[in-house]
């Protein structure tokens, strides 16, 4: 059983598939063209199928010849409200965008179920596959767990792998992983300050919020600098400012929104405390009100040491050894696949799929509206995916005690 030369025949089909969910991208959890197109993609293969009850999920049980556990594959499904400037023939005309490279995560996800439905008689157990929307801040996998996507195949998985392609950082066709700490926490800092509007040509007969927000703003980034260990990194950045109509008119209010990263657990308490506490400190100075709030969203994404190994190891095997580079330094980007692999041990596995004509250290990255993926990198990903379920049903099956 060769899944690469398998997996290669299919090319054209996995193209195609990626090109039209390119065209049809969709945000959040209400994703029901793509959903449509997961859909029309299993049809005919000898899977359970199911969809969710509160976002456009789709879930699939593939049941092998043999008994055995259970091992999930995870690829989400939804895009950005960001509008393309790729220039490319397919590109999306609304001003929503695959910018993350999910649908290539969903063609290669699909194409893994059509090589595993091939090959069923070699699975020793189950495979589950989980095309999840709302990665982009919806928390769709939250949800998915919240609906039972784990038990899905009767019992809970013993192991769970995503891929994530990236339009940088690694050529393409190169696989990369790490175990430990791989992609931050994330959580959301949200800050009103309330004053008393006025007259701009008399700022002390009212109470100007601006000048108050901004210093919250830089504070809040001396403060991180002062107070974080520097191997234990943190980010902070203030992506959403807003006050005022008019350039002579005090505003009542001033608002500001960031996103806060963290690697680990006492840091993320620390910022959820100390960020409250710089932002009133400040307010009360200047004898403002403020209203600040620490929103949790994504928790670390922690690959298992074990499985990245193993997974590692499976890419060298059944790719080429040329295919894999360690990761060095984790990424300070979040991924809701963290909450699966906080009840499944697993691993994230990144995919280089930096186009051949760029540098992959200058070339746009995931999120640009100019983000280009090279799409030949679809059927290692498919391949990749189906080996891993192959190789780890087998592995556990190897373990299992003998019967008495």
């Amino acid at each position: 059983m060769n899944l690469r030369d398998d997996a290669r025949s299919l090319a054209g089909d996995l193209t195609r598939l990626r090109r039209d969910l390119h065209g049809v991208p969709e945000l959040g959890l209400d994703l029901p063209r793509t959903q449509e197109a997961v859909l029309d993609a299993l049809d005919g293969l000898p899977l359970e199928v199911s969809t969710g009850r509160g976002l456009s999920s789709v879930t699939a049980v593939l049941r092998g010849s043999r008994p055995g556990p259970t091992v999930l594959l995870r690829g989400d499904m939804d895009a950005l409200p960001v509008t393309e400037r790729t220039g490319l023939d397919y590109a999306a005309a609304a001003d929503r965008m695959h910018a993350c490279g999910h649908d290539l995560h969903t063609t290669m996800l699909a194409g893994s179920a059509r090589l595993l439905s091939a090959h069923r008689d070699r699975l020793a157990g189950d495979v589950l596959f989980m095309f999840q929307p709302g990665e982009e801040g919806y928390d769709g996998a939250g949800q998915m767990l919240a609906e039972g996507v784990l038990e899905a195949a009767g019992e809970r998985p013993v192991a769970a792998y995503a891929l994530h392609v990236t339009s940088a950082f690694w050529p393409s066709g190169v696989f990369s992983a790490r175990g430990g700490p791989t992609m931050a926490a994330s959580d959301r800092l949200l800050v009103t300050v309330r004053g008393a509007g006025g007259h701009g040509s008399a700022p002390h007969r009212a109470k100007d919020p601006v000048p108050v927000a901004c210093e919250m703003v830089t504070s809040l980034q001396t403060w991180i600098t002062r107070t974080f260990d520097v191997f234990d990194p943190v980010v902070l950045t203030v992506g959403s400012l807003h006050a005022g109509t008019q350039s002579n008119i005090i505003p009542d209010t001033a608002e500001f929104a960031a996103t806060v990263r963290s690697f680990s657990a006492e840091a993320r308490e620390q910022l959820r405390t100390g960020t409250v506490r710089v932002c009133e400190g400040i307010a009360a100075a200047y004898g403002m009100e403020v209203e600040a709030r620490f929103v949790d969203q994504y928790p670390v994404t922690v690959n298992d040491d074990a499985e990245t190994a193993f997974a590692a190891d499976t890419v060298r095997e059944a790719i080429g050894e040329e295919h894999f580079a360690p990761m060095e330094h984790p990424l300070l980007g979040a991924e809701d696949f963290s909450r699966v692999i906080e009840e499944v041990p697993g691993a994230m596995v990144f995919l280089g799929a930096t186009p051949p004509d760029r540098d992959p250290q200058t070339a746009p990255y995931n999120h640009s509206p100019l983000a280009a993926f090279d799409e030949a990198v679809l059927p290692d990903g498919a391949a990749l995916y189906a080996e891993l379920a192959v190789r780890r049903l087998a592995a556990a099956a190897a373990d299992a005690p003998a019967a008495a």
